[in-house]
Protein backbone atom coordinates (compact mmCIF):
# COMPACT_ATOMS: atom_id res chain seq x y z
CA UNK A 1 0.00 0.00 0.00
CA UNK A 2 1.52 3.31 -1.03
CA UNK A 3 1.47 6.20 1.39
CA UNK A 4 1.85 9.74 0.12
CA UNK A 5 4.00 11.89 2.38
CA UNK A 6 3.88 15.66 2.19
CA UNK A 7 7.19 17.51 1.99
CA UNK A 8 5.95 20.33 4.22
CA UNK A 9 7.96 21.12 7.32
CA UNK A 10 6.69 19.92 10.73
CA UNK A 11 5.77 23.49 11.70
CA UNK A 12 3.57 23.84 8.60
CA UNK A 13 1.90 20.45 8.84
CA UNK A 14 -1.72 20.43 10.00
CA UNK A 15 -2.34 16.78 9.15
CA UNK A 16 -0.22 15.16 11.81
CA UNK A 17 1.23 15.82 15.22
CA UNK A 18 4.93 16.36 15.85
CA UNK A 19 5.39 12.76 17.01
CA UNK A 20 3.60 11.37 13.92
CA UNK A 21 5.76 13.57 11.70
CA UNK A 22 8.97 12.24 13.22
CA UNK A 23 7.84 8.64 12.66
CA UNK A 24 6.81 9.31 9.03
CA UNK A 25 10.08 11.04 8.19
CA UNK A 26 12.13 8.31 9.86
CA UNK A 27 10.35 5.72 7.72
CA UNK A 28 11.20 7.78 4.64
CA UNK A 29 14.83 8.12 5.76
CA UNK A 30 15.12 4.41 6.34
CA UNK A 31 13.73 3.71 2.87
CA UNK A 32 16.50 5.92 1.45
CA UNK A 33 19.15 4.18 3.51
CA UNK A 34 19.84 7.34 5.52
CA UNK A 35 18.33 6.36 8.87
CA UNK A 36 19.08 2.67 9.10
CA UNK A 37 22.30 2.30 11.08
CA UNK A 38 24.09 -1.01 11.17
CA UNK A 39 23.23 -2.91 14.31
CA UNK A 40 26.06 -3.89 16.60
CA UNK A 41 26.41 -5.67 19.91
CA UNK A 42 28.85 -4.52 22.60
CA UNK A 43 30.66 -6.75 25.07
CA UNK A 44 32.77 -5.48 27.97
CA UNK A 45 34.87 -8.06 29.79
CA UNK A 46 36.49 -7.31 33.18
CA UNK A 47 37.00 -3.69 32.14
CA UNK A 48 39.00 -1.50 34.54
CA UNK A 49 40.37 2.04 34.49
CA UNK A 50 42.86 3.41 37.01
CA UNK A 51 44.77 6.67 37.08
CA UNK A 52 48.34 7.49 38.11
CA UNK A 53 47.26 8.64 41.54
CA UNK A 54 46.01 5.12 42.16
CA UNK A 55 42.31 5.94 42.04
CA UNK A 56 40.15 3.28 40.40
CA UNK A 57 37.44 4.84 38.22
CA UNK A 58 36.04 1.55 36.88
CA UNK A 59 36.64 -1.80 38.55
CA UNK A 60 36.11 -5.03 36.60
CA UNK A 61 32.96 -4.06 34.71
CA UNK A 62 31.51 -6.84 32.54
CA UNK A 63 28.46 -6.20 30.39
CA UNK A 64 26.83 -7.57 27.24
CA UNK A 65 24.67 -5.19 25.18
CA UNK A 66 22.56 -6.75 22.44
CA UNK A 67 21.88 -5.37 18.95
CA UNK A 68 19.34 -2.52 18.97
CA UNK A 69 19.24 -2.40 22.78
CA UNK A 70 18.89 0.85 24.74
CA UNK A 71 21.10 0.52 27.84
CA UNK A 72 21.39 3.29 30.45
CA UNK A 73 24.36 3.61 32.81
CA UNK A 74 23.21 5.30 36.00
CA UNK A 75 24.72 6.16 39.35
CA UNK A 76 25.79 9.08 41.55
CA UNK A 77 28.50 11.55 40.53
CA UNK A 78 31.93 9.92 40.44
CA UNK A 79 30.65 6.35 40.07
CA UNK A 80 32.53 5.80 36.77
CA UNK A 81 29.63 5.82 34.33
CA UNK A 82 31.04 8.54 32.02
CA UNK A 83 34.50 6.95 32.17
CA UNK A 84 32.97 3.64 31.08
CA UNK A 85 31.20 5.36 28.17
CA UNK A 86 34.38 7.15 27.11
CA UNK A 87 36.27 3.85 27.10
CA UNK A 88 33.66 2.39 24.74
CA UNK A 89 34.11 5.46 22.53
CA UNK A 90 37.89 5.17 22.62
CA UNK A 91 38.38 8.55 24.31
CA UNK A 92 39.86 6.84 27.39
CA UNK A 93 42.27 3.91 27.37
CA UNK A 94 41.26 0.96 29.50
CA UNK A 95 43.80 -0.30 32.03
CA UNK A 96 42.54 -3.90 31.96
CA UNK A 97 39.90 -5.90 30.12
CA UNK A 98 38.54 -5.92 26.59
CA UNK A 99 35.93 -4.01 24.58
CA UNK A 100 34.24 -5.76 21.68
CA UNK A 101 31.93 -4.05 19.17
CA UNK A 102 30.09 -6.46 16.90
CA UNK A 103 32.52 -9.25 17.81
CA UNK A 104 35.67 -7.23 17.09
CA UNK A 105 38.07 -6.26 19.90
CA UNK A 106 38.54 -2.50 19.60
CA UNK A 107 40.92 -1.73 22.49
CA UNK A 108 43.58 -0.50 20.06
CA UNK A 109 41.19 0.89 17.44
CA UNK A 110 41.04 4.69 17.04
CA UNK A 111 37.72 6.35 17.98
CA UNK A 112 37.01 7.39 14.38
CA UNK A 113 37.29 3.76 13.24
CA UNK A 114 34.91 2.27 15.83
CA UNK A 115 31.78 3.27 13.88
CA UNK A 116 30.26 5.08 16.84
CA UNK A 117 28.69 8.52 17.28
CA UNK A 118 28.70 10.39 20.59
CA UNK A 119 26.43 13.13 21.90
CA UNK A 120 28.06 15.14 24.68
CA UNK A 121 26.62 16.87 27.72
CA UNK A 122 27.85 20.31 26.61
CA UNK A 123 26.72 19.77 22.97
CA UNK A 124 30.34 20.41 21.68
CA UNK A 125 29.12 22.58 18.81
CA UNK A 126 31.67 24.66 16.89
CA UNK A 127 30.64 28.31 17.43
CA UNK A 128 32.23 29.37 14.14
CA UNK A 129 30.10 26.99 12.06
CA UNK A 130 26.41 27.16 11.24
CA UNK A 131 23.99 24.41 12.20
CA UNK A 132 24.52 22.92 8.75
CA UNK A 133 28.31 23.12 9.14
CA UNK A 134 28.20 21.43 12.54
CA UNK A 135 25.97 18.62 11.31
CA UNK A 136 28.05 17.84 8.24
CA UNK A 137 31.46 18.42 9.82
CA UNK A 138 32.16 14.74 10.52
CA UNK A 139 31.03 13.67 7.05
CA UNK A 140 33.17 16.35 5.39
CA UNK A 141 36.23 15.12 7.28
CA UNK A 142 35.65 11.58 5.96
CA UNK A 143 35.02 12.51 2.32
CA UNK A 144 36.44 10.35 -0.45
CA UNK A 145 37.01 13.45 -2.63
CA UNK A 146 38.16 16.17 -0.22
CA UNK A 147 40.50 18.30 -2.36
CA UNK A 148 39.02 21.49 -3.79
CA UNK A 149 42.33 22.20 -5.57
CA UNK A 150 42.29 18.89 -7.43
CA UNK A 151 38.71 19.60 -8.51
CA UNK A 152 39.99 22.66 -10.39
CA UNK A 153 42.14 20.56 -12.74
CA UNK A 154 40.13 17.33 -13.03
CA UNK A 155 36.60 17.36 -14.40
CA UNK A 156 35.89 13.77 -13.29
CA UNK A 157 37.15 14.48 -9.79
CA UNK A 158 35.07 17.67 -9.68
CA UNK A 159 31.91 15.79 -10.71
CA UNK A 160 32.38 13.07 -8.09
CA UNK A 161 33.17 15.64 -5.42
CA UNK A 162 29.98 17.54 -6.30
CA UNK A 163 27.88 14.35 -6.17
CA UNK A 164 29.39 13.43 -2.81
CA UNK A 165 28.64 16.91 -1.44
CA UNK A 166 25.03 16.63 -2.60
CA UNK A 167 24.67 13.27 -0.83
CA UNK A 168 26.03 14.77 2.38
CA UNK A 169 23.65 17.72 2.09
CA UNK A 170 20.69 15.38 1.59
CA UNK A 171 21.62 13.40 4.70
CA UNK A 172 21.94 16.62 6.70
CA UNK A 173 18.56 17.92 5.50
CA UNK A 174 16.87 14.58 6.12
CA UNK A 175 18.19 14.44 9.69
CA UNK A 176 17.24 18.09 10.23
CA UNK A 177 13.68 17.41 9.04
CA UNK A 178 13.50 14.43 11.38
CA UNK A 179 14.44 16.59 14.36
CA UNK A 180 12.41 19.64 13.30
CA UNK A 181 15.43 21.94 12.87
CA UNK A 182 15.55 22.32 9.06
CA UNK A 183 14.59 26.04 9.26
CA UNK A 184 17.60 26.56 11.58
CA UNK A 185 20.32 25.19 9.27
CA UNK A 186 21.67 28.66 8.46
CA UNK A 187 21.87 29.83 12.09
CA UNK A 188 24.90 29.95 14.39
CA UNK A 189 24.82 27.93 17.66
CA UNK A 190 24.65 31.15 19.74
CA UNK A 191 21.30 31.93 18.10
CA UNK A 192 19.72 28.68 19.32
CA UNK A 193 17.95 27.70 22.51
CA UNK A 194 19.24 24.85 24.68
CA UNK A 195 16.75 22.39 23.23
CA UNK A 196 17.63 23.39 19.66
CA UNK A 197 21.35 22.99 20.36
CA UNK A 198 20.69 19.53 21.75
CA UNK A 199 18.81 18.59 18.58
CA UNK A 200 21.74 19.80 16.48
CA UNK A 201 24.12 17.62 18.51
CA UNK A 202 21.75 14.67 18.05
CA UNK A 203 21.46 15.41 14.32
CA UNK A 204 25.25 15.47 13.97
CA UNK A 205 25.31 11.93 15.35
CA UNK A 206 22.31 10.83 13.28
CA UNK A 207 23.83 11.81 9.89
CA UNK A 208 26.84 9.61 10.62
CA UNK A 209 24.56 6.54 10.43
CA UNK A 210 26.74 4.74 13.02
CA UNK A 211 26.29 1.25 14.40
CA UNK A 212 26.36 2.54 18.02
CA UNK A 213 25.10 5.78 19.56
CA UNK A 214 26.67 6.98 22.82
CA UNK A 215 25.02 9.68 24.96
CA UNK A 216 26.83 11.38 27.86
CA UNK A 217 24.13 13.09 29.97
CA UNK A 218 22.76 14.94 26.92
CA UNK A 219 19.66 16.34 28.64
CA UNK A 220 21.15 17.56 31.92
CA UNK A 221 21.36 21.19 30.76
CA UNK A 222 17.70 21.40 29.73
CA UNK A 223 14.76 22.53 31.84
CA UNK A 224 12.35 19.92 33.23
CA UNK A 225 9.64 20.34 30.56
CA UNK A 226 12.05 20.20 27.64
CA UNK A 227 13.90 17.27 29.21
CA UNK A 228 10.65 15.31 29.35
CA UNK A 229 9.89 16.13 25.72
CA UNK A 230 13.36 15.10 24.56
CA UNK A 231 13.11 11.80 26.47
CA UNK A 232 9.99 10.98 24.48
CA UNK A 233 11.69 11.88 21.20
CA UNK A 234 14.71 9.72 22.05
CA UNK A 235 12.47 6.71 22.69
CA UNK A 236 10.71 7.28 19.37
CA UNK A 237 14.06 7.59 17.58
CA UNK A 238 15.34 4.40 19.16
CA UNK A 239 12.29 2.37 18.20
CA UNK A 240 12.38 3.73 14.65
CA UNK A 241 16.12 3.46 14.05
CA UNK A 242 16.53 0.13 15.87
CA UNK A 243 20.04 1.24 16.78
CA UNK A 244 22.25 0.20 19.67
CA UNK A 245 22.31 3.05 22.20
CA UNK A 246 24.28 3.49 25.43
CA UNK A 247 23.16 6.41 27.56
CA UNK A 248 24.70 7.91 30.72
CA UNK A 249 22.70 9.83 33.31
CA UNK A 250 22.64 10.49 37.05
CA UNK A 251 18.84 10.89 36.94
CA UNK A 252 17.18 7.57 37.81
CA UNK A 253 13.79 8.79 36.53
CA UNK A 254 15.41 9.41 33.14
CA UNK A 255 16.95 5.95 33.26
CA UNK A 256 13.65 4.27 34.16
CA UNK A 257 11.75 6.01 31.35
CA UNK A 258 14.32 5.40 28.58
CA UNK A 259 16.05 2.09 29.17
CA UNK A 260 15.48 -1.44 27.98
CA UNK A 261 18.02 -2.32 30.68
CA UNK A 262 19.69 -0.27 33.39
CA UNK A 263 23.24 -0.67 34.72
CA UNK A 264 23.64 0.74 38.24
CA UNK A 265 27.20 1.68 39.22
CA UNK A 266 28.76 2.71 42.53
CA UNK A 267 32.43 3.56 43.06
CA UNK A 268 33.30 2.03 39.69
CA UNK A 269 31.62 -1.31 40.43
CA UNK A 270 28.52 -2.61 38.65
CA UNK A 271 25.88 -3.18 41.34
CA UNK A 272 23.03 -4.61 39.26
CA UNK A 273 21.95 -4.97 35.63
CA UNK A 274 18.33 -5.49 34.68
CA UNK A 275 15.09 -4.11 33.28
CA UNK A 276 13.65 -1.04 35.05
CA UNK A 277 10.86 -3.09 36.63
CA UNK A 278 13.32 -5.70 37.90
CA UNK A 279 15.51 -3.10 39.59
CA UNK A 280 12.50 -1.43 41.18
CA UNK A 281 10.84 -4.60 42.44
CA UNK A 282 13.88 -6.82 43.12
CA UNK A 283 16.93 -4.67 43.99
CA UNK A 284 19.99 -6.76 44.75
CA UNK A 285 21.23 -4.57 47.60
CA UNK A 286 20.40 -1.59 49.76
CA UNK A 287 22.21 0.88 47.50
CA UNK A 288 20.20 -0.05 44.40
CA UNK A 289 16.97 -0.05 46.42
CA UNK A 290 17.67 3.46 47.68
CA UNK A 291 18.87 4.83 44.35
CA UNK A 292 16.04 3.56 42.15
CA UNK A 293 12.61 5.04 42.83
CA UNK A 294 11.22 8.48 43.66
CA UNK A 295 10.82 9.37 46.49
CA UNK A 296 13.64 7.19 47.77
CA UNK A 297 12.87 3.98 49.66
CA UNK A 298 12.40 4.29 53.43
CA UNK A 299 15.07 2.30 55.32
CA UNK A 300 14.12 1.10 58.81
CA UNK A 301 17.04 -0.41 60.72
CA UNK A 302 15.93 -2.97 63.30
CA UNK A 303 16.68 -6.42 64.69
CA UNK A 304 15.31 -9.83 63.81
CA UNK A 305 13.30 -10.59 66.95
CA UNK A 306 11.50 -13.88 66.65
CA UNK A 307 9.24 -16.13 64.62
CA UNK A 308 5.59 -15.74 65.61
CA UNK A 309 3.76 -18.74 64.22
CA UNK A 310 4.97 -18.89 60.63
CA UNK A 311 5.62 -15.14 60.34
CA UNK A 312 8.87 -13.35 61.21
CA UNK A 313 8.90 -10.27 63.44
CA UNK A 314 11.41 -7.42 63.24
CA UNK A 315 11.70 -5.06 66.22
CA UNK A 316 12.14 -1.43 65.28
CA UNK A 317 12.28 1.30 67.96
CA UNK A 318 9.59 -0.17 70.15
CA UNK A 319 7.38 -1.26 67.23
CA UNK A 320 7.06 -4.65 65.57
CA UNK A 321 7.07 -5.19 61.81
CA UNK A 322 5.51 -8.49 60.80
CA UNK A 323 6.95 -10.21 57.70
CA UNK A 324 4.48 -12.87 56.50
CA UNK A 325 5.78 -16.34 55.68
CA UNK A 326 3.75 -16.32 52.45
CA UNK A 327 6.31 -13.85 51.07
CA UNK A 328 9.44 -14.46 53.11
CA UNK A 329 9.29 -18.17 53.87
CA UNK A 330 11.17 -19.51 56.89
CA UNK A 331 13.28 -16.48 57.82
CA UNK A 332 14.10 -18.10 61.16
CA UNK A 333 16.22 -20.67 59.33
CA UNK A 334 18.22 -17.94 57.58
CA UNK A 335 18.65 -15.33 60.29
CA UNK A 336 19.94 -15.58 63.84
CA UNK A 337 17.77 -14.08 66.52
CA UNK A 338 18.94 -10.58 67.43
CA UNK A 339 20.84 -9.98 64.18
CA UNK A 340 20.57 -6.54 62.58
CA UNK A 341 18.42 -6.17 59.47
CA UNK A 342 17.02 -3.31 57.40
CA UNK A 343 13.39 -3.24 56.30
CA UNK A 344 12.86 -1.21 53.11
CA UNK A 345 9.44 0.28 52.36
CA UNK A 346 8.57 2.13 49.16
CA UNK A 347 6.77 5.44 49.88
CA UNK A 348 3.69 4.30 47.95
CA UNK A 349 3.48 1.26 50.29
CA UNK A 350 3.47 3.42 53.42
CA UNK A 351 0.17 5.13 54.19
CA UNK A 352 -1.48 7.17 56.95
CA UNK A 353 -3.88 5.10 59.05
CA UNK A 354 -5.92 5.02 62.26
CA UNK A 355 -3.69 4.89 65.37
CA UNK A 356 -5.20 1.55 66.41
CA UNK A 357 -4.44 -0.19 63.12
CA UNK A 358 -2.37 -3.37 63.77
CA UNK A 359 1.24 -2.91 62.74
CA UNK A 360 1.02 0.89 62.58
CA UNK A 361 3.76 3.15 63.97
CA UNK A 362 3.18 6.60 65.49
CA UNK A 363 4.94 9.75 64.38
CA UNK A 364 4.55 13.45 63.65
CA UNK A 365 3.93 15.05 60.26
CA UNK A 366 6.74 17.53 59.47
CA UNK A 367 5.99 18.31 55.81
CA UNK A 368 3.05 17.92 53.45
CA UNK A 369 3.96 18.18 49.77
CA UNK A 370 1.03 18.38 47.36
CA UNK A 371 1.31 17.36 43.70
CA UNK A 372 -2.27 17.65 42.54
CA UNK A 373 -3.81 14.18 42.73
CA UNK A 374 -0.92 12.91 44.89
CA UNK A 375 0.68 14.01 48.15
CA UNK A 376 3.94 13.19 49.88
CA UNK A 377 3.75 13.00 53.66
CA UNK A 378 7.09 13.44 55.43
CA UNK A 379 6.95 12.33 59.05
CA UNK A 380 9.36 11.79 61.93
CA UNK A 381 8.76 8.27 63.23
CA UNK A 382 11.05 7.65 66.18
CA UNK A 383 14.55 8.76 65.14
CA UNK A 384 13.84 8.17 61.44
CA UNK A 385 12.29 10.50 58.87
CA UNK A 386 10.07 8.61 56.45
CA UNK A 387 8.09 9.58 53.36
CA UNK A 388 4.69 8.22 52.36
CA UNK A 389 3.04 8.85 48.99
CA UNK A 390 -0.73 8.62 48.75
CA UNK A 391 -3.75 10.07 46.99
CA UNK A 392 -4.75 13.61 47.95
CA UNK A 393 -8.13 12.34 49.15
CA UNK A 394 -6.43 10.35 51.96
CA UNK A 395 -4.82 13.42 53.50
CA UNK A 396 -8.08 14.83 54.76
CA UNK A 397 -7.57 17.57 57.36
CA UNK A 398 -3.98 16.64 58.22
CA UNK A 399 -1.71 19.60 58.82
CA UNK A 400 2.03 19.90 59.34
CA UNK A 401 2.81 19.28 63.00
CA UNK A 402 -0.12 16.91 63.55
CA UNK A 403 0.43 13.44 65.05
CA UNK A 404 0.16 10.71 62.45
CA UNK A 405 0.23 6.91 62.30
CA UNK A 406 1.75 4.97 59.41
CA UNK A 407 0.75 1.47 58.33
CA UNK A 408 3.66 -0.76 57.25
CA UNK A 409 2.75 -3.52 54.83
CA UNK A 410 5.13 -6.46 55.37
CA UNK A 411 3.89 -8.09 52.15
CA UNK A 412 5.50 -5.34 50.08
CA UNK A 413 8.60 -4.79 52.22
CA UNK A 414 12.20 -5.40 51.17
CA UNK A 415 14.65 -6.95 53.61
CA UNK A 416 18.42 -6.46 53.72
CA UNK A 417 21.02 -8.06 55.96
CA UNK A 418 23.58 -6.15 58.01
CA UNK A 419 25.90 -6.01 54.98
CA UNK A 420 23.23 -4.41 52.80
CA UNK A 421 22.54 -7.46 50.63
CA UNK A 422 18.92 -8.22 49.77
CA UNK A 423 17.33 -11.34 51.26
CA UNK A 424 15.42 -13.33 48.68
CA UNK A 425 11.67 -13.76 49.00
CA UNK A 426 9.92 -17.08 48.60
CA UNK A 427 7.94 -15.77 45.65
Amino acid sequence: MAIAVSHATPAASVQCTRVEWIIVVLCRLRARGVASPLMASIRLTALSKSYRAGSLAVDGASLAIADAEFVVLVGPSGCGKSTLLRMIAGLEECTKGTIEIDGRVVNDVAPRDRDIAMVFQNYALDPHLSVRGNMRFGLDRRRSYPSAWRALVSGEYRRRRRDESQQIEERVRSAARTLGIEPLLHRAPRELSGGQRQRVALGRALVRNPSVFLFDEPLSNLDALLRSEMRTELRILHRSLKATMVYVTHDQEEAMSLADRIVVLRDGVVQQVGAPTELYERPTNRFVAGFIGTPTMNMLEGTFDRVDGADAVVSWHGSSIRLPASRWGALGARLAQGCRVVVGIRPDRLAPCHPETPGSVPGRLVALERYGAQCDLVADVGPVRVTARCGAERVGSLREGDPISMAIDGNSAHLFDEHGQALATSR
